[in-house]
């Protein structure tokens, strides 16, 4: 993994900007402290921080290739890695007879490109963002790996079009293109709605996401044009009794096969583990590449949040060495202005804080972590996918008495059992369906944002999503928004961000072409089945997973604000945060301090409100206020580990 940076001007004046992008791509020096570097022509700067991975000694960038004609023709940066880059450059040997400089997997996708053109990407098996520059054609291509798990962010205006790993970076050239650094308000009521910003937007509206599966070409004087590549497609393979442990086998094979292409690299691979079965099955089949494999959980102090016996047991069932890191509260409210420095833009899940800890504690022993992100969505393991069965009978309603039913369910007092039930039945799947996220109703939105529009919520970022899965099973359709929501909106910019804070790099062998092919094809009940998420994932771990793992209750990754922000460890920081904010521009403080003391008085339970207001505030202070300035350490770790 590593940072990048680019410059492509308008009017061939890219020479006198190399200090520029230099200068601003130290900004991002986290993403790879063992090595940075810049090249230029007339039109182009590209930066480069490099955290060296594989062919430690050789693999430098910008990375130069071409033909036997014109040796340097290309140059590359790129952030990620090509799992199976092996593969490619013996198929490009043996077919195009290509030839190589390196042992890396720069070259690798270069010669792909040069070869095969754009749809080289569909090639790749692996995370990755990348610029090729081609100095014949003065043509830029850049290009997303198909779930988003590394980051590119660009933005276009008269002098050119800046791209790179982190928005600060780009917040540095956004001047020398012509262009503002003014705050998006659809973004921001997008963000209150969902806890993240959605792609293809951030919280400035200059610049834009290259949205996860897509690619863009760009000429020096134009706009990017932009092609998606890719789009998964759950079309169903039904089971037979014939087949199912066919199809279960095959599972295990595929991820395995995925592991342990996850496991190339020329330093030490360790691996996350939490007290579930997604991570829980990548350290398992991880150590059987590496027996002296170390494993990493975070946990709390306060009694039911942490899963770190489970986790601990779980580490001596495969055999793996287990290191702990306790975050305390105060800890975690003193970290908090650094992790959004680190984000770009605020992603109001608790969890960043712990995950960010936990990175600290583990790059002190391995260079590359592997984690279990993005089984859930492939193989239907979240409790909400349960949904379509208990609301099957309002589907059977016509529409009429699906409103009635809603509004009934508005006369119903809150906490009321079946009130939800009632009001969710009411709703079509596109209308109450949007992701892991909900948290704010009309009306409290309403009374929080000074310029609510009803026409920025949810639905014209999930309504093209919808589109594109008509006809599928609901639960499949479910699974696709995460797909292009929670998924890449949270989950993944989280997973990137704090790990790259600490120059360790983050692998995700779910998240894998093939993992994928063979998840697409579950039918419905072979992801909840007997009240059981993810059971064909469940059946197919059977032999890997250790048992007191393998049908435990899903916990996801907790963390007590709901009692801290009650409590003396976050009132009064959240109190101080909320009155000092200069954001009255945008939000209505006195409700938000009304909530806070709904909370403290434990009347309602407020906390995913106001902590995605909270973030959004510290962001503010950070990026616009300029009045909080993090306290960003430079960490010095070995180049080889």
């Amino acid at each position: 993994m590593c940072g990048l940076l680019g410059l492509l001007t308008s009017d061939e004046t890219a020479a006198g900007a190399v200090d520029l992008v230099a200068n601003a791509s130290h900004c991002m020096r986290h993403r790879g402290p063992d090595e940075p570097g810049t090249w230029n022509d007339a039109d182009i700067v590209l930066g480069f921080n490099r955290l060296s991975i594989i062919d430690i000694d050789h693999s430098h960038q910008p990375l130069r290739w071409g033909p036997p004609e014109n040796p340097d023709r290309y140059a590359l940066v790129f952030n990620g890695e090509i799992y199976n880059y092996l593969e490619i450059r013996a198929q490009l040997a043996a077919d195009e007879g290509a030839t190589f400089r390196t042992e890396g997997d720069g070259e690798a996708i270069v010669a792909a490109f040069h070869h095969w053109g754009p749809d080289a990407v569909r090639r790749l098996r692996g995370m990755f963002a990348f610029a090729i520059w081609d100095t014949e054609t003065r043509s830029l291509f850049l290009a997303r790996d198909p779930f988003g798990i590394k980051p590119m962010f660009i933005a276009t205006g008269p002098g050119g079009t800046a791209f790179g790993s982190e928005k600060k970076s780009l917040l540095e050239l956004i001047g020398r293109l012509g262009l503002p650094d003014t705050l998006d308000e659809r973004a921001l009521e997008h963000y209150v709605v969902l806890q993240y910003v959605p792609e293809p937007e951030s919280l400035h509206s200059s610049i834009r996401r290259l949205e996860s599966g897509s690619y863009a070409t760009v000429r020096p004087s134009g706009a990017p044009s932009v092609t998606r590549y890719f789009s998964p497609q759950f079309s169903v393979r039904p089971f037979t009794d014939a087949t199912r442990q066919k199809r279960y086998d095959e599972i295990a094979d595929v991820l395995s096969d995925s592991v342990a292409k996850h496991m190339r690299a020329d330093v030490t691979v360790g691996s996350f583990l939490s007290g579930g079965i997604d991570s829980t099955a990548i350290a398992a089949l991880a150590i059987q590449h590496n027996p002296d494999l170390i494993t990493f959980t975070a946990a709390f102090e306060r009694e039911g949040y942490s899963e770190a016996d489970v986790a601990a047991e779980s580490a001596a069932a495969i055999g793996a060495r287990h290191i702990v890191r306790t975050v305390t509260p105060e800890e975690y409210i003193a970290a908090i202005p650094e992790i959004i420095w680190y984000l770009d833009d605020p992603v109001a899940d608790p969890a960043l804080v712990p995950l960010y800890f936990v990175a600290q504690t583990a790059r002190e022993h391995v260079k590359v972590v592997l984690s279990g992100e993005g089984a859930d969505e492939l193989f239907g393991g979240y409790t909400i996918y349960k949904e379509p069965l208990s609301l099957k009978g309002f589907d059977r309603l016509p529409s009429t008495l699906r409103r009635l039913a809603g509004k009934v369910s508005d006369r119903i007092p809150e906490g009321t059992r079946g009130k939800s039930l009632l009001h969710r039945g009411s709703l079509t799947l596109e209308e109450r369906y949007y992701g892991n996220a909900r948290s704010f109703d009309d009306a409290r939105l309403r009374a929080v944002l000074r310029d609510y529009r009803p026409e920025w919520t949810h639905t014209d970022v999930t309504e093209p999503v919808y589109a594109r899965s008509e006809g599928w099973d609901p639960v499949a359709r479910m699974q696709h928004i995460d797909l292009y929501t929670w998924l890449r909106g949270d989950i993944l910019v989280k997973a990137d961000k704090m790990t790259m804070a600490n120059s360790l790099e983050l692998r995700v062998p779910f998240l894998d072409n093939e993992v994928l092919k063979v998840a697409e094809a579950l039918p419905f009940d072979e992801k909840i089945s007997h009240g059981t998420t993810k059971y064909a994932l469940r059946k197919a771990l059977e032999q890997i997973v250790p048992a007191h793992v393998l049908h435990r209750k899903k916990l996801g990754f907790p963390v007590p604000i709901r009692h801290w922000l009650a409590g003396p460890e976050m009132y009064d920081w959240a109190r101080e945060t909320i009155e000092k904010s200069q954001t009255d521009y945008l939000l209505n403080k006195q409700p938000i301090l009304d909530m806070l003391d709904e909370h403290r008085a434990g009347t309602v339970d407020n906390s995913r409100r106001l902590w995605t207001l909270l973030m959004f505030m510290i962001w503010h202070a950070i990026f616009v206020e300029k009045t909080l300035i993090p306290n960003i350490t430079d960490h010095s770790y070995p180049v080889r580990l």
